[in-house]
């Protein structure tokens, strides 16, 4: 017995497949599943540890990595007693390796920072301290709202 569809039902393949591309710039993915990341909000949670990236889709045995505009999943090691051990989400608004922008220039930043999410994609905190990546503020308006500067 086959398992093969009748050619009359349905969409093709190659026809639902198609789709709106858009535009998402190259950014080498830099931070992998295990790394210590800076807390740059004002939520109380000071380092985080990175546990998941979500829409991640991998090769078997790597490990999952993000770069800037990213939602990931963290755990906070060090902050206020009440956050420490939660599991939240975050979006991450600087990396240190460097990466190159449609323009030609090349941006990097001296430390890697996240800002702490809930689950419908809101800011817990109510200000971010330090810059934060402009392709981070265009993919996360509410940040970019409440950040100090854009670069």
């Amino acid at each position: 017995m086959s398992s093969r569809r009748p050619s009359g039902t349905g969409k093709s393949r190659a026809v639902s497949a198609k789709a709106v591309e858009v535009h998402k710039p190259r950014i080498p993915k830099a931070l992998p599943v295990g790394a210590y990341l800076v807390c740059t909000d004002n939520s109380g949670a000071k380092e985080v540890k990175l546990v998941g990236v979500i829409g991640y889709k991998g090769r078997l045995r790597r490990l999952p990595a993000a770069s800037i505009g990213d939602m990931v999943v963290v755990s906070v090691k060090k902050g206020v007693t009440e956050l420490r051990g939660q599991v939240f989400y975050a979006a991450v608004v600087r990396q240190k390796q460097p990466f190159r922008r449609t323009d030609g220039t090349w941006i990097c930043f001296e430390d890697n920072a996240v800002v702490l999410l809930t689950p419908e994609g809101d800011v817990k905190g109510s200000e971010v301290r330090g810059p934060i990546a402009l392709e981070a503020a265009e993919r996360w308006p509410q940040i970019a709202s409440i950040a100090s500067m854009v670069v």
